[in-house]
């Protein structure tokens, strides 16, 4: 047994793994190979960008690290990833899709969330395709947390503050949350309740891919008006 030399120091980026996971999904998984190709679909996935993030199998092969510890040759590799795929599907923690793209089929796995459902139920219904289908996985560079990136521009983590960011982690997208204190570190609005605000319009409204920092504008009326003006401190 190779021992491992331990967690390194350092600032890390951290792979988010649902509650859901441990709670139900861990006690019913009795395949160690199943197990190993979950979590890498989870770290996988948190290297893509875009609203509706997706695997291939080009995704799986292409990543030494997996492979080897799926098998000790190329052989049983293909084999226990092949395995491990098929499990994963039946028990539909992924969702497995497959689209034409120019009369070439590609086979699309999207973990099984409230956004991997709906691309699903987008592709069935032939509204929704990749851009690039061909877009391995790439390790991105480390991505700072919405705590780590509230504490440098807005103010100190109070007990409130963070019950509010990791409640606003369930129920927006971390790019809009980042996104939205971006906008108010550029319009000098540094409270929790401005950011709030703008994710709370962007839920109802809907948010526009033309919104950002340079038509927000700059005194933040378009997030400081209507049914919001009452809770933001200017």
């Amino acid at each position: 047994m190779q021992e491992f030399e331990g967690f390194t120091p350092g600032k890390k980026h951290f792979t988010r793994i649902p509650d859901e996971f441990f709670t139900e999904l861990l006690p019913q998984i009795d395949d160690v190979n199943e197990l190993k190709l979950t979590l890498f679909c989870f770290w996988a996935l948190e290297q893509k960008t875009g609203d509706y993030r997706y695997l291939q199998r080009q995704d799986f092969t292409s990543n030494t690290w997996l492979m080897q510890g799926l098998g000790n040759n190329a052989a049983n590799s293909e084999k226990a990833l092949k395995a491990a795929l098929q499990r994963m599907v039946a028990r539909k923690t992924l969702l497995e899709a497959t689209i034409d793209v120019d009369g070439e089929p590609y086979t699309l796995y999207f973990m099984n969330t409230p956004k991997g459902r709906t691309a699903i139920q987008q592709i069935e219904a032939g509204q929704w395709r990749p851009n690039n289908p061909q877009n391995p996985v790439e390790i991105l560079p480390p991505r700072p947390s919405i705590y780590a990136l509230y504490e440098e521009n807005i103010g100190p983590l109070t007990q409130l503050i963070s019950e509010a960011l990791r409640d606003a982690e369930k129920e927006y997208p971390i790019e809009w949350i980042k996104e939205a204190i971006e906008i108010a570190v550029y319009n000098n609005k540094r409270n929790w309740h401005y950011i709030q605000a703008i994710l709370r319009r962007w839920e109802q409204e809907g948010k526009s891919r033309e919104i950002n920092k340079t038509n927000s504008g700059g005194d933040g009326t378009q997030y400081a008006s209507g049914k919001y003006a009452d809770i933001i401190t200017h």
